[in-house]
């Protein structure tokens, strides 16, 4: 009878009432079909904002260029930044649960209040519709209120990224062969439901914008939000809940305070007189990367309390078993792969900044009907789509067949997204090149309304889109199957930290070329007018980073050494064999 209940309940995970979790009355495809979706509408209220914000700064609150785009920049980066804060706040005090119900309600209520400001003419400057140099921008009042807004719902994607992807997973048994497939299932199928979320962002949701309002737009955001936590909640009975082990930053810190303590000491040649209490199940290979830390593993008299066999709990500020110190190494070994994606997310947030100023100069109509700006990243989020789907269908197979492998590695995948984004930003400095050439020889025309075709930016707009198909998906692969059992929600927030990186870059290489570059009398590369700067010049520069960033990935990929997948037996240390049991 109990090998039934067993068999029935989940080992590792409890229900809302904290009991084992029932198979057959929690988890699986519909509870995970509604924290799904949460990240749709996420996904639905931060692209919406973020691909036509900088031509609401410039239109609306009259911003020059470069500021409107480190606004946006310097937002999305807030957005993903912040991960890491939910991240720690799930892993250590509130669970994924709560963390994604109370920033959920942030969002929206974050979401309520950008609609309300874009819709009060005292939060907006007065209009300037014949674009006068005396054009009055907004006042730091108006601004005051519209950052307010931004970075409520920055607060709230921050909280539920983190959270949203593992407490979906946390709804599957990773021991049931059935749910493991059906797991497998969901992560690949993931990307792809976030993919139509933008894309419902960036056609339907910037027409709103443009076209009828944008306090409608903002309104529908806080609608859908406030309607997929209404359904969130109706799963709680239905969900599965992992118990939190604790925060991995503090497992971090010790052992970085164990090893900092015995820096004095030396590593001793025999692995097996380090320290290891962990089951023999659950340990991890000694490695020789990172030798430092293995001094948090040394073991002194004092360590142990009265003595070796002491029962007393060994303080892990002072003593740390070798699986520990290898979960930071494992951490450890991410970071040079963390540090050369940046520039990917760095070029990525061009597409939604300068690229959109581009194309609202251009010509822009299909018959009667105007393309909104914003909505140019319908073909980013396409080539997301499309990239899938042919990997998916095509790629996979023709891969397995030749090197009978399941596609490509991760590894292999962030440096197709790495090489496609910098042929991107080649082919954008080409572009821009064509532009400002019809600029010049129409000098007689409004500048937003150029003779040439905003068709010209679909291959800077496709590549770098197809570039985001491999390397998102890499990276979330990568970051979570090479990160220790108990580090995921970390190591999910250190992935997208890169996305948050790559916008703050930007922001930071606006600042300097716009300090480098001078503008003389309104002139240089970024000035308030795209139409006098020098684009391509700045397009050049991110081509030539990216160029050198992909030689530096490429070291940091063949010195990486993943963890070996079976850890080998080490002898335990001031623990009696009753212990082990």
């Amino acid at each position: 009878m109990v090998g039934k209940v067993q068999c029935l309940s989940v080992a590792d995970a409890v229900d809302y009432k904290g009991f084992p979790a029932d198979k057959s009355k929690t988890g699986g495809w519909i509870p995970a079909a509604l924290i799904l979706v949460i990240e749709i509408c996420e996904r639905l209220s931060t692209m919406g904002i973020a691909v036509n914000l900088v031509t609401y700064l410039g239109e609306t609150m009259h911003l020059p260029s470069s500021s409107s785009a480190n606004i946006v920049t310097d937002f999305m980066g807030t957005c993903f930044l912040l991960c890491l804060l939910g991240g720690f706040l799930a892993d250590s005090f509130l669970g994924r649960y709560n963390t994604i119900a109370i920033f959920a309600i942030i969002q929206m209520l974050g979401t309520g209040m950008l609609a309300i400001t874009t819709r009060l003419p005292q939060l907006r400057p007065p209009s300037c519709k014949d674009h006068a140099m005396n054009c009055k921008q907004a006042n730091e009042f108006q601004m005051g209120m519209l950052y307010l807004a931004l970075y409520l719902i920055a607060l709230g994607t921050g909280g539920l990224k983190s959270s949203v992807s593992g407490f979906g997973t946390d709804q599957f048994d990773e021991k049931d062969e059935k749910e493991k497939s059906q797991m497998a299932y969901f992560f690949n199928r993931f990307f792809f439901f976030v993919s139509i979320g933008t894309l419902t962002a960036v056609t339907v949701l910037v027409y709103i914008e443009d076209e009828v309002g944008r306090s409608l737009a903002y309104g529908i955001c806080t609608i859908s939000m406030a309607v997929a936590i209404l359904l969130f909640f109706s799963g709680t009975t239905r969900y599965r809940y992992k118990r939190s082990t604790g925060s991995p930053v503090v497992q971090i810190l010790q052992v970085v305070a164990a090893a900092t303590r015995k820096r004095d000491m030396n590593v001793p040649h025999v692995v097996d007189m380090l320290y290891e209490d962990s089951p023999e199940g659950s340990r991890i290979h000694h490695t020789d990367q990172f030798q430092f830390l293995d001094k948090a593993a040394i073991v002194r008299e004092e360590d142990l309390g009265k003595g070796r066999n002491s029962s007393m709990p060994v303080n892990p500020w002072k003593l740390c078993s070798v699986t520990r110190v290898e979960e930071v190494k494992m951490m450890g070994r991410l970071l040079p792969i963390w540090a050369t994606t940046i520039i990917f997310w760095t070029t990525y947030a061009q597409m939604i900044t300068f690229s959109v100023q581009q194309a609202s100069t251009m010509n822009r109509s299909i018959g009667h009907f105007q393309i909104p700006a914003g909505s140019l990243t319908v073909f980013s989020v396409a080539a997301i789509l499309i990239t899938l789907a042919v990997y998916d269908r095509i790629i996979m197979s023709l891969w397995k067949k030749w090197k009978g492998k399941q596609g490509f590695s991760c590894l292999q995948k962030i440096a197709i997204g790495l090489i496609l984004s910098t042929i991107g930003m080649m082919a954008a400095a080409l572009t821009e090149m064509k532009r400002l050439s019809v600029v010049k020889a129409v000098s007689d025309r409004p500048s937003s309304d150029l003779p040439i075709s905003v068709f010209l930016l679909i291959p800077q707009f496709f590549l770098v889109g197809s570039g985001e198909a491999f390397i998102y998906t890499g990276q979330l692969d990568f970051f979570i199957t090479q990160s220790p059992k108990g580090m995921k929600t970390m190591s999910t927030g250190l992935f997208l930290t890169t996305l948050s990186l790559g916008f703050f870059v930007s922001s930071f290489l606006v600042t300097v070329v716009k300090k480098v570059r001078g503008a003389n009398g309104g002139q240089g590369w970024l000035a308030d007018d795209i139409n006098e700067g020098r684009l391509d010049c700045f397009y050049g520069l991110l081509t030539v980073l990216g160029l050198i960033n992909l030689g530096i990935y490429l070291i940091c990929a063949v010195w990486y050494k993943p963890q070996k997948a079976k850890p080998a037996l080490q002898i335990e240390i001031g623990h009696s064999g009753d212990d082990k049991c």
